[in-house]
């Protein structure tokens, strides 16, 4: 059948052509063997004519495994035959409690391509292909066939969807059905369903660097601002004597700085009666009682001004301030269980801004200008709906509930945020990312508790964003740098791979590519992946919708796989135009 190897050069054997035409037309990107003595060289058919058939080497078996590459050429006097059945199997991978089966090989009938699980998930993945190309169809397929191994049983398994546009909760609804041990919990900006979760983030949770992305910080000088009105959010939502001693240090303190200001008596008693406002005591109100040597005043009363353009009671005041003022640096430490609103925040903020001088800025005042525009736009629109301060709980025990349905664990959790635009959307995947990683970095065991993120169209989140230069870090990068070893793994499923971030894409170590046409996205991936080879990019090419060309480090040889539709269906199929027409 294969004649004599007239030539090897580079990774490619020249091999004498004894077929016939019709037999030769079928062995295009077929697998061979080179056997000679001891040694036996994988190769894949990528060219032939009437004279020749070029065999590219792919690795070698070693007794009955596989491993990529060749460290030594083949023979000249090889011996070259078809890849026998045992040898295929080596490299589809079999069916057992421990894979699962990705689809049915295109080359190859009757052999399913079944990846091991540790060798696929506990590495970060990468879906690409173009729209309508099956990526959607292609991961609810997946999570079907993950959770239809019985032998497997995955119901400690993770899996947060972020779904772009609603389109998976159709493909999972009935996961019940097949095991009653699996649940399948649907979080939504927009509940319809009884079984709804509306989404709901508390906000004592968010840090400074989620702050900073919410209200889209641009410059450092702006992060001060937000780290004090978080402390004095957290400290102002207390209702303790020891919170009170404090609410009253502070307002006291601001209140001397205003007093003992350049600014005019009038823009003193504003700013004093905006900081009384925001944030009053019994102590500190406009009604509170100031008692003097046999006489005492209301407070609003002492901010009187005389005709000499001063405070009628400044003496009486000032004394009355200065009673508050503590000395111990131990009440300054921000309260343990903590918790506020959004109102909350923005009258710390207003506070912030008024008792740290940053109003006498000019610079400092348009920054912190642009931060209360952005708050007050939040807690106006139905963004501020899903960041909630109704009550204390921790992280463990937020992360905790999102992964419980009723009293039953869920192990896929699908987070609905089409009704979000882009630019809030993005951060708030940002903040359940980095709420799951800092979860899984403080857990006693590392990586038990493995969380495996879905992120549907990951262009619109994970981009080249000025996160690094604001707050140091992008929680995206940091994941893919750090993640796999906490079990916090990326799976991002996206068409455009040219619009992610290098690190990203950089850090995964499993792809599955459907179809891809555009020359920048096909040029990106090509230099991005030093292990991609031409060979690979012309294959995608020209797949069918629901193929893939799966190639990494859960699969032996890169292979052309060709996924069942799923069942239930994603909500990801086109418009009916005809029928919607009539």
């Amino acid at each position: 059948m294969f004649g004599k190897i007239l030539y090897i050069s580079d990774n490619i054997a020249h091999v004498e052509n004894k077929m016939n035409r019709d037999v030769a037309a079928d062995l295009m990107n077929i697998h061979v063997i080179f056997e000679a003595k001891d040694q036996r060289i994988l190769g894949e058919i990528v060219e032939l004519n009437d004279e020749i058939i070029k065999i590219k080497f792919l690795g070698e078996y070693l007794g009955k495994k596989y491993l990529n590459g060749v460290l030594r050429k083949p023979l000249l006097n090889s011996n070259i035959r078809i890849i026998n059945g045992e040898e295929l199997m080596e490299l589809v991978g079999t069916y057992t409690d421990k894979s699962f089966v990705l689809g049915d090989s295109a080359i190859y009938k009757n052999f399913k391509v079944c990846p091991s699980i540790n060798d696929l998930f506990s590495n970060h993945l990468a879906i690409f292909g173009n729209s309508g190309s099956g990526k959607s169809c292609g991961v609810a397929r997946i999570v079907q066939n993950i959770f239809s191994n019985n032998a497997l049983n995955p119901v400690n398994s993770n899996l947060f969807i972020f779904d772009a546009y609603g389109e998976y909760k159709n493909a999972f609804r009935t996961l019940n059905e097949k095991n009653a041990s699996y649940q399948y919990k649907f979080i939504t900006t927009n509940p319809v369903d009884e079984d709804d979760y509306t989404l709901d983030i508390p906000i004592h949770l968010l840090n400074l660097d989620d702050w900073a992305l919410l209200l889209q910080a641009s410059a450092h000088s702006q992060l001060p601002i937000i780290e004090t009105t978080i402390k004095y959010a957290r400290i102002f939502s207390q209702e303790n004597e020891e919170s009170r001693r404090l609410k009253n240090h502070l307002i006291a303190k601001a209140l001397l700085a205003i007093l003992f200001s350049n600014e005019t008596t009038a823009n003193k008693k504003n700013e004093i009666f905006t900081v009384i406002e925001v944030c009053n005591t019994p102590e500190f109100n406009f009604n509170s009682v100031i008692p003097g040597v046999g006489y005492q005043r209301i407070f609003s009363e002492c901010f009187e001004i005389d005709s000499h353009g001063n405070f009628g009671e400044s003496v009486l005041i000032t004394d009355y301030i200065l009673k508050h003022i503590l000395d111990d640096n131990k009440t300054f430490e921000e309260p343990e269980g903590a918790y506020y609103t959004l109102q909350d925040f923005s009258k710390a903020l207003e506070f912030t801004l008024i008792s740290e001088g940053f109003q006498h800025n000019e610079n400092l005042y348009s920054d912190s200008i642009i931060l209360k525009v952005r708050l007050n736009t939040i807690i106006n629109s139905k963004v501020g709906k899903y960041f909630t301060g109704n009550g204390y709980i921790s992280l463990h025990d937020y992360i905790t509930s999102l992964v419980m349905k009723n009293d039953n664990k869920a192990q896929i959790i699908n987070i609905n945020l089409e009704d979000i635009d882009d630019v809030y959307a993005k951060v708030i995947v940002k903040i359940f990312s980095r709420l799951m990683f800092e979860y899984s970095k403080g857990l006693e065991r590392r990586a038990s508790v493995p969380f495996h993120l879905f992120l549907e169209e990951a262009h619109r989140y994970i981009q080249k964003d000025n996160d690094t230069f604001l707050i140091g870090y992008n929680i995206f990068d940091r994941i893919a740098k750090e993640g796999r070893k906490y079990g916090v793994i990326l799976d991002i499923i996206s068409q455009r791979p040219v619009e992610i971030s290098d690190t990203v894409i950089a850090q995964c170590s499993n792809f599955l590519i459907f179809k891809m046409t555009h020359p920048l996205d096909i040029k990106y991936i090509e230099e991005m992946l030093p292990n991609i080879s031409s060979d690979i990019v012309e294959k995608q090419k020209v797949l069918q919708p629901g193929t893939c060309v799966g190639f990494g480090g859960a699969f032996k040889i890169p292979m052309i796989v060709k996924l069942e539709m799923p069942n239930p269906m994603p909500y990801s199929s086109n418009c009916d135009v005809s029928s919607c027409w009539k």
